[in-house]
């Protein structure tokens, strides 16, 4: 009998977990295949798989993971490097392995429907494994007595108990499983079971079984009449130590829905608002047991912000793992040879932001495939290694993220873009070369494109105005940087998370802006000598730096007004530094961020809105679209 539905979406959880794992095995295969550690671990893996789909019952999966396995071992004994054949069968059963899990997870269809008979014939190796070899000695007799603990931090411990059991069902019989069904599936279970298991497997095999379902701390082998107690040790027991409620200890970890998460961050986004509006009405009374008491109010919304913010961060790995394999069809797609080595895995980002930004580094990558990286004879022909090199890291820069997306490919070819770009009469007709901020403003214009026809990767014109919008959509920045014949450079800086960020306000007549203070280098007063002209362009000196000198006023398209008495602002964005005008400035404040969808005839520089301490409302300004080449071209094309 299979286990409870209610088990379905954690086994398919998992799962994916194990898949990632054997896509990232099977790329390091395909890039050394004499390597033997991919293999252990896709064997490790596949066999994971397999137990767990045994205990639920999914015989599809079941079925698939054994042909794998089978032939993973006979990989394993052989001497022979596997061929490009071998591989690409293995990526092929990983891929209806994959679908095979959401179907019978989600569908629960019969084998026959999944039609994995066919893979299977293939994944049987020419030479079965010959049977007389001698073997390590086999229990005999009523069958072996097994404890099994669990690790503390088990999650769903009853089931993994009965995932387990399955598990050792498939090398023999189990018997006499306690506790029973209904006492591992309540809170009081202790994560320790036993069994009697019959088998002609040796042992090495029941401990390995068993582990390979993952959270095992211990497989004892006990006497068959003997029912005993789990063993502890002096250093386990603690003389002070009051045994918990219920006779066990509680989980550390909890599966969340992540809807929740969301709506716990609507909620304290909610209250960082609240909290402005009650500072706001305080101010006036100077009441000294009312500021205290909203000092106190203040600290443990900000406790609660962090705590919140803290448990939708992932690791950015969850998503980069899935592109090696990407580049890798993309590239065999267009006969060319590539590899992706990844950097920064560790690096965490808000969960909603990391998939926001998975589409617009699909589309860099592909890009990068497609557009940068040359056939194989054309690098060795330029001196360089036949396999092109991508590389996609991240890092930590004080309060953002900052993601590459590099190749060693050919780079952008200018003299075509500005060729286009002359067609499409987008430049002026003198303009005989292109900066790299003037390359990124035209490719990611809508429908603009070099490619000379239509592929399944590129040629639409969506890929570059896809990065763009989605990266500015979520208070990201893109720079560019292309050399050629040595390759091309996309970076994205992003706030780490979306809900909540600190921004300055300025203020221009009635109306409000935020500035991320991401983007924010200092402010300063404007005084006599500092405000110049360089070749034609207003400038700002700071000290002994010339920077471009802008209003927000004209960049926004407003009426325009004295600077003298204004407030300056000094921006950053990637590697361009201006210093902005505005009326005056308010303060800093942590704003919730509310997003909108741009008007389309509007100005590309806001990333969302947000609500005042006042209840009013305030844009949200994208720094790196208003430093995007220079304003009045940029203005003059929107």
């Amino acid at each position: 009998m299979s286990l409870p539905a209610k088990y379905a979406e954690l086994f398919a959880t998992e799962s994916r977990d194990h898949l990632a794992e054997i896509e990232h095995a099977l790329t390091a295969l395909e890039s050394a295949p004499g390597a033997r550690l991919p293999v252990d671990a896709l064997f490790r893996s596949v066999h994971t798989l397999k137990g767990m789909s045994g205990m639920m019952g999914y015989s599809a999966v079941t079925t698939l993971a054994h042909a794998i396995e089978t032939r993973l071992a006979a990989l394993r004994e052989a001497e022979d490097e596997p061929d490009a054949e071998v591989i690409t069968l293995l990526f092929d059963a990983a891929d209806a392995l994959a679908r095979a899990i959401e179907v019978e997870a989600h569908g629960a269809v019969t084998t026959s429907v999944l039609d994995v008979d066919s893979l299977v014939a293939r994944l049987t190796p020419r030479q079965s494994v010959p049977t007389d070899v001698p073997g390590p000695t086999r229990a005999e007799g009523p069958g072996v007595q097994l404890e099994i603990v669990l690790e503390a931090d088990t999650p769903l411990p009853g089931a993994r108990a009965q995932i387990i059991a399955r598990a050792l069902a498939s090398i023999g019989e189990v018997h006499d499983v306690t506790p029973s069904v209904e006492a591992m599936e309540d809170a009081a279970f202790s994560g320790t079971f036993q069994l009697r298991l019959i088998t002609t497997e040796a042992a090495e095999s029941w401990d390995a079984v068993a582990r390979s379902c993952g959270y095992v701390a211990q497989v004892n082998r006990l006497s068959y009449s003997g029912i005993s107690r789990p063993r502890q040790s002096v250093d386990d027991v603690s003389p002070t130590a009051e045994p918990p409620a219920g006779g066990s200890p509680l989980q550390r970890y909890v599966r969340v829905d992540l809807r929740r998460l969301d709506g716990l961050m609507n909620l304290v986004g909610e209250l960082v608002i609240l909290r402005g509006q009650l500072h706001s009405l305080a101010t006036p009374h100077q009441d000294a047991a009312l500021n205290d008491a909203l000092g106190r109010a203040g600290r443990l919304i900000q406790e609660i912000q962090d705590g919140v913010l803290g448990s939708r961060m992932v690791p950015v790995w969850q998503v980069f793992d899935r592109f090696p394999r990407m580049v890798r069809d993309a590239a065999r797609a267009l006969r060319k040879d590539a590899a992706l080595t990844i950097e920064g895995r560790d690096i965490e980002l808000d969960r909603a932001l990391l998939e926001r930004i998975a589409e617009p580094l699909v589309h860099l990558l592909r890009n990068a495939v497609d557009h940068g990286i040359e056939m194989p004879e054309d690098r060795v022909a330029a001196g360089k290694s036949a396999v092109g090199k991508l590389t996609i890291s991240a890092r930590r820069e004080r309060s953002a993220v900052t993601i590459e997306v590099r190749d060693d490919g050919r780079g952008v070819d200018r003299a075509r873009v500005l060729r286009v770009a002359r067609e499409k009469a987008l430049v002026h007709g003198d303009a005989e070369d292109l900066s790299d901020e003037q390359v990124l403003r035209l490719i990611s214009r809508p429908g603009f494109s070099t490619a000379n026809e239509v592929t399944d990767l590129s040629g639409r014109g969506v890929g570059i105005d896809a990065v763009v919008n989605g990266v500015r959509a979520v208070g990201g920045v893109v720079d560019f940087a292309s050399e050629s014949g040595r390759g091309t450079r996309f970076t994205l800086r992003l706030p780490v998370t979306l809900a909540i960020i600190p921004a300055l306000i300025a203020e221009l007549g009635e109306d409000h802006y935020c500035l991320p203070l991401t983007h924010v280098s200092e402010t300063v007063q404007v005084e006599r000598g500092q405000l110049c002209s360089v070749r034609g362009r207003p400038a700002f000196v700071l000290r002994d730096e010339v920077l471009p000198f802008y209003t927000l006023r004209t960049l926004l398209g407003l009426e325009s007004r004295d600077v003298r008495g204004c407030q300056i602002v000094i921006v950053e964005a990637m590697e361009r530094r201006a210093a902005v005008a505005v009326d005056r400035l308010v303060g800093q404040r942590e704003v919730v961020v509310k997003s909108f969808e741009n008007v389309r005839s509007g100005l590309a520089c806001f990333s969302g809105a947000t609500i005042l301490d006042d209840g009013r409302a305030a844009l949200i300004l994208d720094v790196g679209g208003l430093l995007q080449g220079d304003p009045n071209a940029r203005l003059a094309h929107t």
